[in-house]
């Protein structure tokens, strides 16, 4: 008897690298003769393209494998014929070599021979063909059937089937990396280069902002290209947006257990290449015209004044944990990339992935920073959001503001230039880390959006968590020299509801995923208005409408930098469901006739207008956080905070049930100076935020604050007037509908 270790599957073909002919699909074909390989050089990694020695056109192939015994390139013909090459060389643990004659466009992989001993973390094999981690483009689909794991994965007893090493072939089943070559320089670009405070995000998919876009050509939805398209790129200038955050467009793969219920991955938080653009985005095909199509896309928003930021998945890779697939890093040096447990044989899993990338190690942290700078100089893109950032800030074990991970990000000369967004926490223990991260880095202010949708569900204790909010959350970043625009203001986000859904629905609708409901949050923080889901009652609808107006004011009078995500503008529905990342359908594509529709038009109208008075008066995106102190003689601070008598609020009002804030931002005592070094000067305004059932009455503040205040938003009113609106005097006591934001004009 063997143990399972010891056994092999059936080895339908020779191992890689035998020099015997190799079959594909039972035909039986000859090995194509090996061309010279010449040493090249161990940097750059990946496969670069250039002029070798006398002149010579090829291409240098460079692989970081520490502890394998042998590597080879393989070169594929259009015929899927593959070509085995040795790399000889080894320096500082990369293994290098430069083939004369291979030319842009040439599919290629690695396969890497070493031990295979589970128990030690120690997962190579050479009959998997590895995707390169520095592929700058990829060409096929990535399928997983049983060839495509480096262990037997329908092995009899599943609780050892990860130690059985599977000597099948994967090169049939799995994409290649392409041979790029590019010398664009970037010279007739010009980035925007968008102040912190002055911005305003739009989270997007590339495919389904897209996807059922009528002005945009059909070849072209769902693509680059068609983000690129004037009727993509309109819509963004006519709402107002100064950057748009792409959901993951680095390569990915979709999961197993939902290719088997017949679904796809649509987010993409499931990266396996680091340096490629989604193939599947690109409408110009998958053998390298992705990169040049990518570069168009960022060009043609850049000329419209809009920055490119991407949400980056470096926390963990599609590979999974010790029953997923080996598609690269796992059968490159499994020990080197990724944290292992004690047990080496298990993953330390700090993200819910099944594996945790291990960026303490100098090379795994040289393929996180190399992507980014890439991406910046490369692509041209103008920042990050890094999803489940506490898993990168963590050293051996513990969440460190000092790990590795945030030193280099501080030192780069490139990557300190560009906006840096952090998810700021991960599942692991102590990976809440939101006000954590240290300058240089905004993040993702959760606190703000629980604050803001149960005060508008009327669910907040008191009011002291929404005045924070709605003023920067000095509480959370006021120390080490932040600034208000560390705070990622959001209501929504890609993961949850969506705007509308948020109103309408008091619990997840996720059947269509498959998994029985159970999956997505159950804190959603939500309220349906009194029915649950779509109905005729046209009084709930109004309602519904009117708490879009609220959240929608709500996030962009406040200060810090407001990220909006696609389609809420329009009233997108997403049918109740909460973890759409499955649904590559109607359920997530955005439904551009809804602007055909008054209700939802006039959304989008006041949306705009919020985002346009928002650029027009710095009072509302503030570079500094409030004082709350008088700044002169009559009394007049920067910020103020009213009850509804008209009275500043006490410290026991803080404390009080209420469903009424009045909030005072004055434009005299706006700190800093302008370009020219002249103080700034703006509008004063009052926002009275009311999330009562009922009216209630308000009193306007008199001297010093005003003598007379213009209404300039109004959200009980469906068509938002563009001309001055009514004055009234100071001392008046407004009558405020039930669930309004009144934001008034110090006249």
């Amino acid at each position: 008897m063997t143990s399972a270790a010891e056994q092999r599957a059936p080895a339908g073909e020779p191992a890689a690298g035998s020099g015997q002919p190799s079959a594909v699909n039972g035909a039986r074909r000859a090995v194509p003769p090996v061309p010279a390989v010449w040493p090249g050089a161990p940097t750059p990694l990946g496969a670069r393209f250039r002029v070798g020695p006398d002149g010579v056109a090829g291409t240098n192939f460079a692989l970081w494998a520490a502890g394998a015994e042998a590597v080879r390139v393989c070169l594929f013909d259009e015929h899927g014929r593959e070509t085995r090459i040795p790399l000889t060389e080894l320096t500082h643990e990369i293994w290098h070599g430069f083939v004369p004659g291979v030319m842009p466009g040439q599919r290629y992989g690695y396969r890497v021979d070493g031990r295979w001993d589970p128990w030690t973390g120690a997962r190579w094999n050479p009959a998997k063909l590895l995707l390169d981690p520095y592929a700058r483009a990829v060409d096929g689909e990535f399928r997983l059937p049983p060839e495509v794991y480096g262990h037997v994965r329908d092995w009899p007893d599943q609780s050892v089937a990860d130690t059985v090493r599977d000597e099948r072939d994967s090169a049939p089943y799995v994409p290649k990396g392409v041979v790029v070559h590019d010398d664009d320089d970037w010279s007739d670009d010009r980035r925007p280069k968008t102040p912190w405070a002055d911005s305003v995000i739009y989270e997007l998919h590339v495919r389904g902002f897209t996807k059922l876009h009528p002005d945009i050509p059909e070849e072209l939805r769902g693509t680059y290209a068609g983000l690129a398209h004037p009727a993509a790129i309109e819509h963004l200038v006519k709402l107002g947006v100064t950057a748009v955050e792409l959901l993951p467009v680095h390569q990915f793969a979709h999961e197993d257990h939902l290719l088997r219920r017949g679904l796809r991955n649509y987010w993409g938080y499931n990266s396996i290449g680091y340096f490629a653009p989604h193939a599947a985005y690109a409408a110009s095909g998958t053998t390298g015209g992705q990169v040049g199509e990518f570069k168009r896309m960022v060009r043609a928003l850049h000329a419209a004044g809009i920055e490119v930021i991407l949400d980056v998945v470096y926390n963990h890779t599609a590979e999974a944990g010790e029953l997923g697939p080996t598609l690269s890093l796992k059968g490159i040096d499994n020990r080197g990339y990724y944290r292992l447990q004690e047990d080496a044989r298990r993953y330390a899993d700090y993200t819910g992935c099944g594996n945790t990338l291990h960026v303490v190690r100098p090379q795994v942290l040289r393929l996180i920073t190399d992507s980014l700078r890439y991406w910046v100089t490369e692509m041209g893109v103008d920042g990050f959001r890094f999803d489940l950032a506490a898993a990168l800030a963590r050293s051996m074990h513990d969440v460190d503001m000092l790990s590795p991970f945030l030193a280099v990000i501080a030192q780069d000369p490139v990557l300190r230039r560009v906006k840096l967004i952090a998810e700021p926490w991960d599942i692991g223990s102590g990976g809440y880390q939101v006000g954590a991260f240290p300058p240089l880095w905004t993040e993702w202010n959760d606190r703000y959006r629980n604050a803001v949708r149960d005060f508008w569900r009327h669910a907040l204790p008191d009011v002291r968590e929404m005045g924070y909010r709605l003023s920067g959350s000095s509480d959370l970043y006021a120390w080490g020299g932040r600034r208000p625009y560390a705070s990622v203001n959001f209501v929504t986000a890609h993961d949850g509801f969506t705007l509308r859904d948020l109103v309408s629905y008091g619990t997840k609708h996720n059947e269509a995923n498959g998994e029985n409901n159970r999956d997505g949050t159950d804190d959603n923080r939500s309220w349906n208005c009194g029915a649950e889901g779509e109905t005729a009652d046209e009084g709930v609808r109004a309602l519904r409408r009117r708490q879009l107006r609220n959240l929608l004011t709500t996030l962009l009078l406040s200060t810090g930098v407001p990220m909006l995500v696609a389609g809420d503008e329009l009233g997108r529905t997403q049918r109740g469901n909460n973890n759409a990342y499955c649904q590559d359908n109607e359920i997530s594509w955005l439904d551009w006739s809804l602007l055909e529709q008054p209700g939802w038009r006039a959304l989008f109208d006041l949306t705009s207008r919020l985002i346009a008075l928002r650029h027009r008066h710095p009072v509302l995106r503030r570079r500094a956080f409030f004082s709350g102190r008088a700044q002169t003689a009559d009394g007049l601070r920067d910020l103020a905070w009213f009850t509804s008598r008209g009275a500043e609020m006490t410290e026991g009002d803080w404390y009080a049930p209420a469903a009424t804030l009045g909030m005072y931002l004055s434009g005299r005592d706006i700190p800093g100076r302008d370009e020219r070094g002249a103080p700034v000067v703006d509008d004063s305004f009052l926002a009275v935020l009311h999330a009562g059932d009922r009216p209630t009455g308000f009193v306007l503040p008199g001297p010093p604050w005003a003598e007379r205040y213009e209404v300039v938003v109004d959200t009980s009113v469906e068509e938002q007037a563009e001309a001055p609106g009514t004055v009234h005097r100071a001392g008046t006591e407004l009558t405020v509908p039930a669930r309004t934001v009144l934001l008034l004009r110090v006249a």
